[in-house]
């Protein structure tokens, strides 16, 4: 699977952004999707995730109430919603498909089978 992440910019602290990840095949192909996002001199770490059957999602605790995944099945696209974003939300952001958790979506970076290009992410303070 092909999956091409866009969306990015430049925002203002407190302002909104819209990630998508659009998939080269139907979602239900695989089990889950999920949003990562790596800042200079930092380790990628996982942001959100949902189970492409069950629509089961999950946040990491510093986006959770600001941030919010969903997924389009028709479009074969998942979706970030990125509200209220703070300058320490600038990082390139990754999507990606797992093929093995179709119940709770997996957080660990290893988990997942594909991955995006990426789409940069900047919050002006």
């Amino acid at each position: 699977v092909q999956l091409q992440a866009s969306g990015g910019g430049l925002v203002q602290a407190g302002g909104s952004l819209r990630l998508s990840c659009a998939a080269s095949e139907s979602i239900f192909s695989f089990d889950a999707m999920g949003w990562f996002r790596q800042a200079p001199g930092k380790e990628r770490e996982w942001v959100a995730c949902i189970t492409s059957n069950y629509d089961t999602t999950s946040y990491a605790e510093s986006v959770k109430g600001r941030l919010i995944i969903s997924r389009d099945a028709a479009k074969s696209t998942a979706y970030l919603q990125m509200n209220r974003l703070e300058a320490e939300d600038t990082a390139v952001y990754y999507c990606a498909a797992d093929y093995l958790h179709p119940i709770s979506c997996p957080s660990r970076v290893g988990d997942y089978d594909y991955w995006g290009q990426g789409t940069l992410v900047t919050v002006s303070s």
